[in-house]
């Protein structure tokens, strides 16, 4: 039956983003721990992961043309799990398609809130790495070499990181 189908393709679709999620978590950590060659690694993981996700997206998609056939239904609609469901007449099908999809939904939902978080983070790791720059840039001749004190200018000829007028 097509909506057996569904339903399995259904459930691996939700296995595999747990699977990003699993790998989002490594690579929260490896953020942290700033790990480029982890990070790097997973996110290599990610795209193979992503990929089977495409496969499986698109046999989904087959596999809800297949029902709709089944059905009589001559269109190659698009439709998301919702509209499905209302196709959908035995109780016990549309329960385990409705608990399935409400399972995908959560888990897509982690996984967005857990790719919001690593982007926030390597968002400050950048900041900080442009005011590491920036207040390298302030003394750049300065402080690069000693100079015996009596060499020295006494007036400053770059302003300071802070700014004292502020």
């Amino acid at each position: 039956m097509a909506i057996e189908r569904i339903i399995n393709v259904l459930k691996e679709l939700d296995l595999e983003h747990q699977k990003l999620i699993e790998s989002g978590e490594h690579k929260k950590k490896a953020i942290i721990a700033n790990e480029i060659d982890r990070i790097i690694s997973l996110v290599n993981q990610e795209s193979k992961i992503v990929k089977q996700i495409e496969v499986l997206e698109e046999e989904r998609s087959t596999s809800i043309n297949l029902f709709l056939k089944e059905k009589g239904i001559k269109s190659n609609l698009k439709l998301n799990l919702k509209e499905l469901s209302r196709l959908v007449f035995e109780p016990e099908d549309k329960s385990r398609l409705h608990k399935v999809h409400l399972h995908l939904n959560e888990t897509l939902n982690k996984l967005k809130e857990l790719n919001d978080i690593n982007q926030q983070l390597i968002q400050q790791a950048i900041s900080y790495i442009d005011f590491s720059i920036e207040t390298l840039k302030v003394y750049p001749e300065q402080e690069a070499f000693y100079q015996h004190p009596s060499d020295k200018n006494h007036g400053l000829s770059s302003p300071g990181v802070f700014d004292s007028r502020a």
